[in-house]
């Protein structure tokens, strides 16, 4: 069985880390024993599942899928076996890993506010299934570290003021000054609640039904921990730290991205790097670009962030027109540090979120980015800003739909261009790509399901019927066919170029601003690739030899597998039509 490594000199190199990081949290705990207890609950979790030993921790083949656990459905099957029957019949070639959002009993918010960690929502299947997928997928899932659901049995010890459960949940007096407090919501920060002992006020930072677990409380870490290791032991291997920029609380701060919170993080990393088997830590940081790059720290918290100003920069660019802004951002952002990677993508089940996009695009732009959202039947999702003034914080809608139109002339003839240029951009830039199931098939906005739940959010959670969904795929004519057919051969193409390799070398390059252009180079360095990505819907010439391409080499476009004739001529790019020259063929 593999587990946390059993060496002596390990676990007291562990220890001794863990302590000097606990110290820092809790000045005034006994950190040598809190160590030993957050060592004894990471392996507290039982026979650990098994990876192909020859998994590492990314290249250029690594692509991941993400899905709700019942995105796809069947009348015969569990969901979680007709995930599996799809994602091993039509997706196993081309994507390496898969992220199922929450999968746990909840109360709302799909998923994300979770009413036992460590069981599975009966309706989708059972841990075996989970397990089945691991063996097949490298699986990811996520750790809801900084809330639980007011049904949750923690919380309802506290309401009955079991001592054991006093501190798990923050409360605050009722008159307690929290102007300093910022907040990805509008509703009251603390909700009211009849307890055994009185009416308290706990802290609730996403909604009434999420409360925040008391991380002050060492315990609370403890069980967390456990949960962690639970997850372990099915086979995930890549863990979501979600919303973990609000887990530490100081009134004297505006509680996001505290020391305190980044120091937990430096926990759970030393205690999945004593794992046999490569545990990867992605935080879920959905806050303006410079904050969510400090959960590198000095490679010694997240080993991936996401890429989250990459979502509005580029859809704002393709509707726009112009490279711009999202040149500026390729610009200012560094290669990630040996041992990271960052996680890209370009649409999720939430939204696409807007806070990544504050300083990179003007007020104005950020208007007209959301009214034009609104024309194509989407909603905004608001937050209470520092000033108190509501401000955008994301945009709920299907990113099929987002890209139905520009700025400039509408709804037009090129959208499943705009569409595909979108993915091509996406599969070429530095990290490592994860696509949402719903942009895989072009799935349309389900304002029907936002009817039928009453949130804004559910416009992009549509569920498909499995042989509908096959159906639909197999017909060569359908844009959902065309659009899953080009997006698949783009992956296989980008899974066989080390250049392409997720912390391969990249530069901009300036064209004009059409054109969105990078250089890619392999860590080998056998191996350029010159991404061209035209922005305008209009046809744009390139003079190659702004580009310097080498004379002597044999250089060819990957993606319509034509040679580049002459290396000092000319080449014209259609509306959103990219290219990826390389001088290397793999």
């Amino acid at each position: 069985m593999n587990g946390p490594k059993k060496d002596t000199g390990a676990r007291n190199e562990c220890i001794s880390g863990l302590i000097q990081k606990l110290e820092f949290i809790y000045p005034e705990e006994n950190c040598e024993n809190l160590a030993q207890a957050l060592i004894n609950a990471f392996q507290s979790s039982g026979p650990r599942h098994s990876l192909p030993a020859d998994s590492q921790s990314w290249d250029q083949q690594d692509c991941f899928v993400i899905t709700y656990g019942d995105s796809i459905k069947a009348p015969n099957m569990s969901p979680f076996e007709a995930l599996h029957d799809f994602l091993k019949t039509r997706l196993q070639t081309y994507f390496s890993g898969v992220h199922i959002l929450p999968f746990f009993p909840y109360s709302s918010d799909d998923g994300f506010s979770i009413s036992d960690f460590t069981s599975i929502r009966r309706d989708l299947g059972n841990w075996g299934d989970v397990s089945k997928i691991a063996d097949t997928f490298r699986l990811m899932a996520d750790l809801v570290i900084n809330h639980c659901s007011a049904d949750h049995s923690w919380f309802q010890a506290y309401c009955r003021s079991e001592p054991d459960y006093k501190d798990h949940f923050i409360e605050i007096k009722s008159d307690q000054d929290l102007s300093k407090v910022t907040r990805p919501r509008t509703s009251p920060l603390l909700r009211p609640i009849q307890t055994e002992a009185g009416v308290k006020y706990v802290w609730c930072t996403f909604s009434h039904d999420q409360i925040d677990l008391n991380y002050a409380n060492p315990e609370v870490l403890i069980k967390m921990v456990r949960v962690l290791a639970h997850y372990l032991s099915a086979g995930i291997r890549v863990i979501r730290l979600d919303a973990i920029a609000y887990l530490w609380k100081d009134l004297h701060t505006n509680c996001v991205n505290l020391p305190q919170t980044h120091e937990v993080v430096r926990v759970l990393r030393s205690l999945v790097d004593t794992y046999e088997e490569k545990v990867l830590l992605l935080t879920e940081t959905n806050v303006p670009n410079h904050e969510n790059l400090s959960y590198f720290g000095n490679g010694n918290e997240a080993h991936i962030i996401y890429n989250f100003s990459l979502p509005p920069l580029l859809l704002h660019a393709l509707l726009a027109g112009h490279s711009r802004h999202l040149k500026a951002w390729m610009m200012s952002m560094p290669p990630a540090q040996e041992g990271t990677a960052y996680f890209n993508f370009i649409a999720s089940h939430d939204g696409i979120g807007l806070r990544p996009a504050e300083g990179l695009l003007e007020e104005q732009e950020m208007r007209t980015l959301v009214e034009t959202m609104e024309q194509m039947g989407g909603s905004v999702s608001w937050r209470a800003s520092e000033t108190g003034i509501p401000s955008p914080y994301e945009i709920n809608i299907g990113l099929f739909d987002a890209l139905r139109m520009t700025f400039k002339t509408g709804v037009d003839e090129w959208h499943f261009e705009r569409f595909i240029s979108a993915h091509t951009i996406l599969l070429a830039i530095e990290g490592i790509p994860g696509i949402y199931i719903h942009s895989l098939f072009g799935t349309p906005n389900d304002h029907e399901k936002v009817k039928t739940t009453g949130h804004n959010r559910s416009i992009n959670r549509h569920q498909w019927d499995l042989d509908s969904l096959n159906s639909v795929l197999d017909e060569p004519s359908s844009i959902h066919a065309r659009i899953f057919k080009g997006i698949l051969r783009l992956i296989a193409i980008r899974r066989r170029q080390p250049a392409f390799h997720p912390n391969a070398t990249q530069f901009t390059l300036h064209l004009g601003h059409q054109i969105f252009a990078f250089w890619r180079q392999s860590i080998r360095r056998d191996q350029s690739i010159f991404c061209l990505n035209n922005l305008s819907d209009e046809f744009v010439e390139i003079q190659l030899r702004e580009i310097n391409l080498i004379s002597t080499d044999a250089w060819v476009d990957l993606i319509l597998n034509k040679p580049v004739e002459d290396t000092n001529g000319t080449m014209e790019l259609c509306p959103y039509q990219s290219v990826w020259l390389t001088n290397a063929r793999f």
